[in-house]
This record gives structure tokens, sequence and C-alpha cells, in this order.
């Protein structure tokens, strides 16, 4: 029978994969190390191999689907085997309904569909097949896009997404109030009034440049109407989708789903940078010559946190799980978006091996590399913009943790100088002091805790010699 390759698990807590890229076509021959296709999670990208010798038989799945882990992807055997037996009829329906199984066409032939000049909403009717795939549906009455006038190019006449896809390529953009307008109901005219050719709702109504035509009024005088020929130079439009679109839904539940208030403060950094200059002059033997200012952030926070456990928490629903362990989330800026791998057990770790573990795993993801389980279990963030000249910023929290500390560039300040008075009488120097931005989840934690919080670690980074100690 033949082999079915299925989506594996990338990690305990990861639910489904995004397929991002089939690097094999229906009909190649593969060996059991093969790679397939490229799969990510909101975390990190992964290649999948084969796992058995043969020849691809089917590709279930299409760029671009988030696949549920375990589920088949593809069919490998020998030519000519029947692949569906091996699949199952769910798979075989969920082919049908998505995946490059679905159609009998190339891409180049699916997108040769096109959309009506003038398209009424009626997202609910089906095309000249009668039937139309549960995807498809979804997309043409999230959009607004009337399927009656659409050919399928599935299994029977069937409409599917790619059906929806291509002609929506071929309809006019829509600006977001015109989109919600043609979901409930209106005409999409072939053409905008809106910046770029764009429909407005106001189109939709009737209204924008073919009322203002309609009355002697030029549409460059008819109000909040960009003149047709304005030149907007080079426009990329780039469709957000794979790990920016998972970084991007994880952002907006973040700031749906808690109520977050940010404090800024800052510690004085003298003793930061006198430190952090001797560690850089020390012997290479002693593995401190590489320890960062970031580093010894870290190594203040996982030891202040441990006194304010309520800050190394977590919400879930309507339960605060608090830890023992500081498993501390480390920010990393990559090409593919931002990633956070742990440092776990941070608060029984040196300050050589909180330097080493972070530069480990910020490599790691710099590669794609570094394993799911890697980046989960997190119970508190430090995020740093400091290198970057931020003197301040509101960090957002990495649900479902309640704190997240912002790390920001090291300023001179005015501090009392004790004794020194200068000729009005004070007595005033400039001093290097580093900024912290805390953001909490207020539903759980309070402003006045967060701030004796964020008052221990100032100090613990102030005396940073005297946290080494600890």
């Amino acid at each position: 029978m033949a082999h079915v390759l299925i989506m594996p698990r990338q990690g305990n807590t990861v639910e489904s994969c995004i397929l991002t890229e089939w690097k094999v076509k229906e009909g190649d021959s593969v060996d059991a190390d093969s790679v397939v296709c490229m799969v990510e999670t909101d975390k990190a990208s992964f290649e999948v191999p084969a796992g058995e010798a043969g020849t691809v038989l089917k590709l279930l799945r299409a760029d671009g689907d988030d696949v549920p882990v375990l589920e088949p992807i593809a069919a490998i055997g020998k030519p000519g085997e029947d692949w569906a037996a091996a699949v199952g009829g769910a798979a075989v329906e969920k082919a049908a309904a998505s995946g490059p199984a679905e159609s009998g066409t190339s891409p180049q032939a699916a997108a040769s569909v096109a959309a009506p000049a003038s398209v009424p909403v009626a997202a609910g009717q089906a095309g000249s097949g009668g039937a139309i795939s549960p995807r498809a549906q979804h997309l043409a009455e999230k959009e607004g896009l009337s399927t009656g006038g659409l050919a399928g190019s599935g299994p029977g006449g069937r409409i599917i997404e790619r059906d929806v896809q291509a002609a929506l390529q071929n309809r006019p953009a829509l600006t977001a109030a015109a989109r919600a307008a043609a979901a409930a109901g209106g005409t999409v005219p072939a053409t905008g009034s809106g910046f770029g050719g764009r429909v407005t709702a106001a189109d939709l109504a009737g209204g924008g440049a073919a009322a203002a035509a309609g009355s002697g009024v030029t549409a460059a005088a008819a109000p909040g109407v960009a003149p047709a020929n304005l030149d907007e130079g080079t426009i990329t439009e780039t469709a957000i989708k794979g790990i920016r679109k998972l970084i991007s839904d994880r952002m907006h539940q973040s700031l749906a789903e808690s109520a977050q208030l940010t404090l800024n403060a800052s510690a004085p950094a003298v003793r930061l940078q006198e430190l952090r200059a001797r560690m850089k002059g020390s012997a290479e033997e002693l593995g401190f010559a590489k320890v960062t200012v970031n580093d010894l952030v870290l190594f203040a926070v996982s030891r202040t946190l441990p006194r304010f456990p309520f800050m190394n928490a977590l919400k879930i629903g309507d339960t605060l799980k608090t830890y023992e362990r500081v498993h501390l989330g480390v920010a990393v800026d990559t090409p593919r978006g931002l990633m956070v791998p742990v440092i776990r057990n941070a608060n029984l770790l040196s300050l050589r091996q909180i330097s080493s573990e972070a530069k480990r795993l910020a490599a790691a993801c710099q590669k794609g590399a570094v394993s799911p389980d890697e980046l989960s279990g997190s119970t508190f963030t430090v995020t740093n913009l400091g290198s970057m000249g931020v003197s301040s910023f509101t960090p957002i929290l990495n649900a479902p943790e309640v704190g997240i500390l912002g790390v920001c560039n090291i300023e001179l300040k005015p501090v009392a100088a004790g004794e020194a008075e200068d000729e009005d009488g004070y007595g005033v120097q400039f001093l290097p002091h580093i900024g912290l931005s805390l953001t909490i989840n207020h539903q759980v934690v309070d402003g006045a805790p967060a701030a004796r919080f964020l008052k221990a670690l100032g100090d613990a980074v102030a005396d940073i010699d005297l946290t080494l100690a600890m």
C-alpha cells in the first residue's frame, strides 16, 4: 500500500502548520530523506522528508494551506498504485476541497477564471456545476463575491478556493468599508473612485466618481476622491501569510484578550557599564568576554522574579498559574519575523550560562534551526530595543504571560551631585541610565505591585555587582 505522508507534529503545543512550499510535484521520484515540502508554525520553519522512497502519487494539500498536525498531505508509492485507498475517504474529500488534487487543472489554468465586470453580491450562489467547496464558500462570503458567474475547476465543475481567488484577482481592490458593504449586499463596479482605483463604499452605493460624473463634478472635486491621473509611483502589494500572519494574529489576540498597561522607569547604569567593560577585557578562558549588557539584565530579571511570583505567571482563562522556576523568553529579531526562544530555569543558571544559552538560541532562530519546544513554555519575556536608540516603548504581552520587560537604550540623565554645588546652589551631574518599560496584564496584576517589581529590578540592575553575588 502507498505510504501516506502526514503533517508532522512540530512540538507538543503545535496544533497546525502552514504548508509554505512544495519541493516536489506529482510524478517525481523521491528517497526517504528527500525534502518534499517546507512547513512553518508561528515560531519557525521546518523541512519535511518523504519518509519512504517511491513516486509522489498525490499532493493532497496546496501551498499556503493551514494543515492540522497528523493529517495526510501527500501519498508516495509505486506508479499507478491506488493512493486514494491508502489515504482514506476523509482525506480524499479534503484534497478535493482545498489541495492540489481538487482540480484537474494547473494553477495557470485555474488563474484564467475571470470575474464578471460587475459583481452582484449573492455569495451563497453556486456556479454552473451547482456545488462549491466550504473553503471557497467562506472566502466568497468574506470578500462579498458572487459565485454565480464562476466556472468551477474542481471535480464535476465544483467551485473551489482557487477559482474564487482567481476571480478576486480580476476584481478591483476594495476598501475595508466597501468590502463590508459588499458582503451585506450591493454591486461592485468594474472601477472605483478611491485612491489607486479602489472601490469605496460610496461606489457601491452609487456615489463616488460615477455620481460625481453624473452631476458634472470632476472626480478631483469630489470630497475624499483622489484624482484619477495621480502619479502614485510603484506600489507593491504583499500578501500577509505564513509566520507573518500568525504573528499578526497573535499580537491582535494578545491585545484583545488582556488589559495591557505599560510602566516606564530607568535605572543607573554606571556599574552596569563598568562591569561590562571589565568582563569584555577579561581573559578568554574565564568565559565573560562575550557577556553583553542584555545578558546582565537577563540575569537581574531571573533573580528578581522569584521575589515577585505574581509577575512570573500565566493567565489561562480564569486561572492564574504562578511558577517557582523562571523560564525566560528572549525576543529575537529574525528575517522571518519575531521569535521568542526560552531560557529554561534561568533563576538556577549562572551569568555565563544565561549568556551562552541566549546566544545559542538566538543563533538557532536566525538559522531557522530552533526546535518548537525551545519556543514554548516561557513564563516572562524580555525584549530589547536599546541598541536601536529607543528610549521607551510599549511591549505587547507574550500571552498568556502577565508581564514583559522592554529594555531601552542608555542615556545621560541629571541627578543630584551630593556635596557639589553649582553657582545657583544646586549640585547636578549627568549619569548614564538604562530605560526599562514593563507591560503588565492589568486583569491580574495591579499597578502598585508591578511598580514595586520594576523598582526592585532597577535596583538589581543599578547594583549589578551585588546582584551577581546573590
